[in-house]
């Protein structure tokens, strides 16, 4: 009876929860939603990593008692009984990732016994916490799912443009790796909501009407990060409200969005161009919110001319449920004591099982 196994995924912009069904062998997406968050939790959740260690704890048991309610609601709307549900992945919300600390640490919150009261079954969480114990990154995961569906094929690159962007170069005779480019959503949802009092820019509309200046991207552009080898990863406030103050000083709102745009695309060209093999140039697959963006879109094709720009959704995955149904295979894995993670990614010391089973 038991055959599905859930996904649940709060990326870096913490606009909302991602859940999917999907059947693990052979992989298959059955169904999935996003549910929004509200303005006020959302902002609760971008401002956590300024709380104190009871607000941090009482959020902690918020997301995971608020994703065992969404669960359920899932659950009714596309008329599935939890008997069917095997297991979950929970990745949690990232309210800090510091693996260049003193002491490297990435956090993600949601406890995860909330839904395990609810469905009676294992759940799988806290992923990252191996990686960074084996000295890797904790970031980024998605690699191990791109080479486990696409691995033997085509080598391809595959982005995706969460509130952080990152991508994932696999294929036939590549070995797998990715790493964080730079700013995703992030920037731009900033800017949006600072000079239109919008949470995002629908379809890039607004970005449309602008100019970037790509004399300052070129400037940006400079900093160390985007020089520096991967394996890399990124802290989302790297490109938060103070860098865009700090930097996006123009006149003209729309130019300012145009801006934080083409610097988003820019930086994944330069990741491109620098890291990936040239073999791999030739398709980039995109997932991710920001995939809807028509604006960036075209950044991209202007900035990459020789790279194909294709939606996940001709491989058969929406751009809108990879992560979630990524961390539902990543649970399955798990539970099978079998390898669920690219140390190639990450920069740990070797492949490993990742994630802790509360039961």
């Amino acid at each position: 009876m038991r055959k599905l196994v859930l996904g649940l995924m709060s990326g870096t912009s913490a606009d909302g929860l991602t859940i999917s069904a999907v059947i693990p062998h052979p992989f298959k997406i059955v169904c999935f939603k996003n549910y929004p968050y509200s303005k006020t939790f959302q902002q609760k959740l971008l401002n956590a990593y300024t709380f104190t260690a009871p607000q941090l704890s009482a959020l902690h048991y918020e997301i995971g008692a608020l994703y065992a309610k969404k669960v359920q609601q899932f659950l009714r709307e596309f008329k599935l009984s939890p008997k069917q549900i095997s297991a979950v992945g929970m990745h949690g919300q990232t309210v800090y990732h510091g693996p260049h600390d003193t002491v490297p640490n990435t956090l993600q919150l949601g406890e995860p016994s909330f839904l395990a009261a609810t469905l009676c079954c294992p759940i799988v969480s806290d992923f990252r916490a191996m990686d960074i114990a084996l000295g890797g990154e904790g970031a980024p995961l998605m690699p191990f799912f791109d080479h486990y569906l696409w691995g033997h094929k085509t080598p391809k690159i595959l982005l995706n443009v969460g509130g952080i962007s990152n991508i994932s170069v696999v294929g036939k005779g590549q070995k797998p790796f990715g790493f964080d480019c730079g700013p995703g959503n992030s920037l731009m949802d900033l800017a949006c909501q600072q000079y239109f009092k919008k949470p995002f820019d629908k379809n890039g509309v607004l970005a449309a009407q602008g100019q970037p200046d790509k004399s300052l991207v070129t400037r940006l552009l400079k900093q160390k990060y985007f020089a520096q080898k991967p394996p890399k990863s990124l802290d989302k406030n790297t490109f938060g409200r103070a860098y865009l103050n700090r930097y996006f000083q123009l006149k003209n709102p729309y130019d300012v969005l145009a801006t934080a745009t083409y610097f988003t695309a820019a930086a994944v060209a330069r990741a491109v161009t620098d890291f990936v093999p040239k073999n791999a140039q030739k398709e980039l697959i995109l997932s991710g919110g920001g995939c809807y963006n028509k604006t960036l879109l075209k950044f991209l094709r202007e900035l990459l001319p020789h790279v194909t720009l294709r939606s996940a959704a001709s491989l058969g995955i929406d751009p809108q449920a990879k992560e979630s149904a990524a961390f539902a295979l990543f649970a399955w894995l798990c539970l099978q004591r079998k390898i669920n993670h690219c140390a190639l990614a990450t920069g740990a010391r070797k492949n490993a099982m990742l994630g802790k089973i509360t039961l």
